[in-house]
């Protein structure tokens, strides 16, 4: 026991005031640098989870794995299995020093490493890109990597998308076999989409190519609307006829072009005339901002032909036509685009006839003279009656009334 009291007395700790003093202040300074130690942001290493998703910088980058500096205590190590989602093109792009931003798989593995997932850092920014689109009602491109019976695989920078068949505009409603025809063309090609329904538990994703074209053709009807003056004469595409018109796409706005306004001539039916896809001239009619309407014209981009009748056509000239339309009192001949000549049933021959039909049929063409003219009221009296000659009562004859 004398011993280890001799041996404590002979040791460093201090005997004196004076030596109690200075070890007072080494301690004192000894915890100042502790303090500054662990206040240093370079040693306030990451308290990382499951879960979390960070960015760090590349370390290395080796064939089977890539080690990141995510500010751990040890680097983070990024198996092949947890980087599926990267190209060869994507592998080669990665150098030392590069962002990289990784997923949080474990955060600690038996060697003190944690171990990271690319894949799932890429899916989780993903949904929050999604989640933030389909609550702003954003429309957003993806690529097509292949399609099933319903409809449409999308890839969203590693999320997986669905856009059912019935969403795509390009998809058509006829039979299966034409709608995996078409769905198979679309596999390599970009969409632009809305985000309809998002589930992340569920991992469900259901995006639509119609919603998005409609929103983005909206948008653009909206800014034509503003730019367009009544007058103007547009180049447009027949996008769909019916039986009072078609409609014209003047550049992501329908106008329509009402039967009317189709052509100087009389038209039945427009599709007899125009087919969907047919490039026309159309003239701004009139605009309704209101209902976001717009009439159209392609007559109107055209010379009325009758300004030039007065010089091309003069009494007792013999012209061709084709009858258009049949009346009790007469028949209706079409001379030229927008000129059209009535036939009376009593210039139809030199015998009686009860109706037209006796002496001319619809599509007939026939060879007539010209008894009346009178471009300012855009009428012309014909006449099967060649050889009869021009005489003063066919000038005064008013012409009937045409029903």
């Amino acid at each position: 026991m004398e011993q280890l009291m001799g041996n404590a007395a002979d040791s460093d700790v201090p005997t004196t005031p004076e030596h109690a003093e200075q070890g007072i202040a080494l301690e004192a300074e000894d915890l100042a640098l502790m303090q500054q130690f662990l206040s240093d942001p370079a040693h306030d290493y990451r308290n990382l989870k499951y879960g979390d998703t960070v960015d760090g910088k590349i370390m290395r980058v080796d064939r089977d794995e890539i080690m990141v500096d995510i500010g751990a205590k040890a680097e983070g190590i990024v198996p092949t299995r947890e980087m599926q989602s990267l190209t060869p093109e994507d592998r080669a792009a990665l150098h030392v020093g590069d962002a990289l931003l990784v997923f949080i798989v474990q955060s600690e593995d038996k060697e003190g490493r944690a171990i990271l997932s690319v894949d799932k850092a890429r899916q989780e920014r993903s949904w929050r890109v999604l989640q933030t689109a389909f609550e702003q009602g954003e429309v957003i491109p993806a690529r097509v990597v292949n399609y099933n019976k319903g409809g449409l695989l999308v890839n969203l920078d590693g999320v997986r998308g669905f856009v059912p068949a019935s969403q795509v505009s390009g998809i058509s409603r006829g039979p299966d076999t034409q709608k995996q025809s078409d769905m198979a063309k679309m596999v390599n090609t970009d969409l632009m989409l809305k985000v309809i329904e998002i589930n992340r538990n569920r991992n469900r994703l259901i995006l639509s190519e119609r919603q998005a074209v409609q929103e983005s053709r909206e948008s653009k009807k909206d800014e034509l609307l503003a730019q367009l003056q009544e007058g103007d004469v547009r180049t447009g595409t027949i996008s769909s006829v019916c039986d009072f018109g078609a409609f014209v796409d003047i550049g992501g706005a329908d106008g329509l072009v009402h039967l009317s306004e189709i052509s100087w001539s009389r038209v039945k039916h427009p599709g007899d005339v125009l087919t969907v896809g047919d490039k026309v001239q159309v003239a701004i009619l009139s605009i309704d901002n209101e209902r976001k309407r717009i009439a159209l014209s392609i007559k109107r981009t055209q010379s009325e032909p009758w300004t030039r009748a007065g010089e091309l056509y003069q009494l007792g000239q013999i012209v061709e036509g084709t009858i258009t339309q049949l009346a009790s009192f007469g028949a209706f001949a079409r001379i030229e685009d927008g000129i059209e000549g009535l036939i009376h049933i009593s210039e139809m021959g030199d015998e009686r006839i009860q109706h037209p039909k006796e002496s001319v049929a619809e599509g007939q063409v026939i060879k007539a003279r010209i008894i009346r003219i009178d471009p300012a009221r855009k009428r012309m009296g014909l006449s099967l009656r060649l050889q009869h000659e021009f005489g003063e009562e066919d000038a005064e004859r008013e012409p009937p009334t045409e029903a």
